[in-house]
């Protein structure tokens, strides 16, 4: 952990957030206690459901199965059409939450075994902010048999995801776009995500979401360029083209056209053998 003057640089994303005593980063699920860069939002739950695997969205890791799906709270990109902003963007003071324990968490899975469940889904709003509490129920979960989910932006450096992979199985990566431009409007970095995802898919089950925003990631150019990339490392990887809704800070937009998604979709599976459409 790297230390400047008075302040302490949190490892785990490209912010690489520079935090005095006390302060949050801007994700806001990490800050700087006595020196040291510490998860705020460890075991803090503020959803908690059964999921279909389906919903994460993944269709092909074992579908017709469900999950226990567990977020808490705080995100370290600034989507304008986020659906969980009321989670994502807060802290740990602006939205109530329950504790549990990872051995509480992995205990109440292996209890729902009966209801169709395979494991944990770790999701709503960026787990891996807080991906302490990932690694350590991830580990019980495994230990019991189960499966382990992770829903991300994959925005996160690798050192992080090393840390975890031993005990995922699947994961769904938002793959916002592909222009550094669109990008930086969101608050992240196009490089880091597939450095992210080339090395999560040597590892464990991966598919990809690309949620389609009128006029900023919806030519068909861009998702040429997209599905390209992905084809030439692995053709076989699921990508969910998904239609945007109005939400958070752009409800001033409409919704995506049914047929432009479809559209893109069909873009996409000249180079992918595996294409969804979500949302229509």
């Amino acid at each position: 952990m790297k230390k400047e003057k008075d302040r302490v640089v949190c490892p785990v994303c490209m912010h690489h957030c520079r935090l005095a005593e006390g302060q949050y980063g801007r994700c806001r699920a990490r800050k700087n206690e006595k020196g040291r860069i510490v998860s705020a939002n460890y075991g803090k739950l503020t959803s908690l459901a059964l999921d279909p695997v389906e919903k994460k969205p993944l269709r092909r890791f074992f579908p017709g199965s469900s999950v226990v799906s567990v977020g808490s709270f705080g995100c370290n990109l600034s989507c304008p059409f986020c659906q969980n902003y009321e989670i994502s963007m807060a802290g740990e003071t602006e939205i109530p939450y329950r504790e549990m324990t990872p051995e509480e968490l992995a205990e109440l899975a292996w209890r729902c075994r009966g209801q169709g469940s395979i494991g944990v889904a770790f999701t709503y709003n960026e787990p891996l902010v807080g991906y302490e509490f990932v690694r350590d129920t991830a580990r019980l979960v495994r230990e019991r048999g189960m499966k382990n989910v992770v829903v991300t932006n994959g925005s996160v450096e690798l050192p992080v995801l090393e840390e975890l992979l031993p005990f995922i199985d699947a994961m769904n990566i938002d793959l916002k776009g592909f222009t550094e431009e669109y990008y930086r409007k969101l608050g992240g970095n196009l490089e880091t995500v597939k450095q992210f995802i080339r090395r999560a898919a040597e590892s464990c089950h991966v598919e990809l979401t690309t949620l389609i925003v009128p006029g900023e990631n919806d030519t068909e150019e861009e998702m040429e360029q997209e599905a390209r990339w992905i084809a030439d490392f692995n053709p076989e990887i699921p990508l969910h083209v998904s239609r945007f809704f109005p939400r958070y800070q752009m409800e001033d937009r409409n919704a995506t056209e049914v047929r432009k998604v479809y559209r893109l979709a069909e873009t996409a599976r000249k180079w992918l053998n595996h294409v969804y459409t979500g949302n229509c």
